[in-house]
């Protein structure tokens, strides 16, 4: 097997962890993946002027090149995002992006760097993904391409494009699980510690994350609430009675507070609820669906095709936990002395 040749381009105002998310999953895929005695990536960081680049967090970090100095064949340029209000006005960078885009096997940004790939007009009549609070100015700036609002990350055909920040990671994976399988993909999620290797049409929404954005007042700890009991009575009415509400005024606060009606947060709430269930345990799907709140299993299949693109069964398959034994098999462990 041949190495593959990977370039990250970053910028300064790059958001760190959308290079050093991926940098590291190809980094442990090298560790994991023993097939051969090449590795299996060879990694670089380009920017459009050699030299240090300081990202949004202060970090500096050496870029091993200028992206216009890059010589041979890329397999893979992935583009970093953060804050790329300079890289928009870079005509250079864009016409270096249009030309190499052309010459790579794959391409593929994190968070905000699909501005910078629809900018070179690599993205026309695609679909794309961005971090959640740019995926409007996405749609109003580049209407030529079909943004999807809510993805982990977006493949249209050899393009590939994420949502923000630890996105990268699940990026990357993906990238992996292409290149070398589902086991090693998997080894490489563990020794990362990533709870969940996700899917690139799951959400980027978080019915755990939306409930702690809301802030103290008459909702308080009902969206807690709701997250930790799907398949509790779950109306607009019961909910506002709950609250001490009327239901007009709840549903308008709701809204206000989560950035979602009630229903809709309920119905994340339950999808959150039966993606942990159908991840770790062996329950039917029946029993899912009744603990979950969807009343019926053709309820749930409907709502995970709609948000995950994917009807539980498959989930099920593709996510639940595999036992240690399934996973590469006399694999060589990343140098753990690294991560002490």
């Amino acid at each position: 097997m041949s190495t593959r040749r990977v370039a990250i381009l970053i910028f300064d105002g790059v958001q760190s962890l959308d290079m050093t998310g991926p940098l590291e999953v190809f980094a442990i895929a090298n560790r994991v993946h023993t097939d051969g005695a090449q590795p299996a990536y060879a990694v670089e960081l380009i920017a459009p002027a050699a030299g240090v680049v300081t990202s949004n967090s202060g970090l500096r970090i050496l870029a091993d090149r200028s992206c216009h100095a890059v010589r041979g064949r890329l397999d893979t340029l992935l583009v970093a995002g953060g804050d790329v209000r300079a890289g928009l006005r870079d005509r250079r960078l864009l016409r270096w992006l249009g030309v190499t885009a052309r010459r790579v096997r794959r391409l593929a940004s994190v968070c905000t760097g699909s501005f910078l790939l629809a900018e070179a007009g690599l993205l026309r009549g695609r679909h794309a993904t961005t971090h959640w609070a740019s995926v409007d100015l996405l749609a109003r700036r580049y209407p030529d391409l079909q943004v999807e609002t809510d993805a982990i990350f977006v493949r249209d055909g050899d393009i590939y494009t994420s949502a923000g920040v630890t996105s990268g990671i699940d990026l990357a994976l993906a990238l992996v699980e292409d290149d070398l399988g589902h086991a090693v993909a998997l080894e490489v999620a563990r020794w990362l510690v990533v709870f969940l290797k996700r899917p690139g049409g799951q959400s980027q929404f978080s019915s755990h994350l939306a409930a702690q954005a809301v802030a103290p007042g008459p909702l308080r700890d009902l969206p807690h609430w709701i997250a930790a009991n799907p398949a509790a009575e779950l109306s607009v009415e019961s909910l506002a009675a709950r609250a001490a509400m009327s239901p007009r005024n709840f549903a308008r606060v709701f809204r206000r507070e989560t950035g979602l009606t009630p229903a809709k947060f309920v119905e994340r709430a339950r999808l959150d609820a039966a993606r942990r269930s159908l991840e770790d345990h062996k329950l039917g799907l029946d029993e899912v669906a009744s603990r979950c709140g969807f009343g019926s299993a053709e309820r749930m299949r409907r709502t995970f095709h709609r948000h995950l693109r994917v009807l539980p069964i498959d989930y099920r398959r593709r996510f639940h936990s595999l036992p240690r034994a399934a996973a590469v098999p006399q694999a060589t462990p990343p140098d753990t002395r690294r991560y002490a």
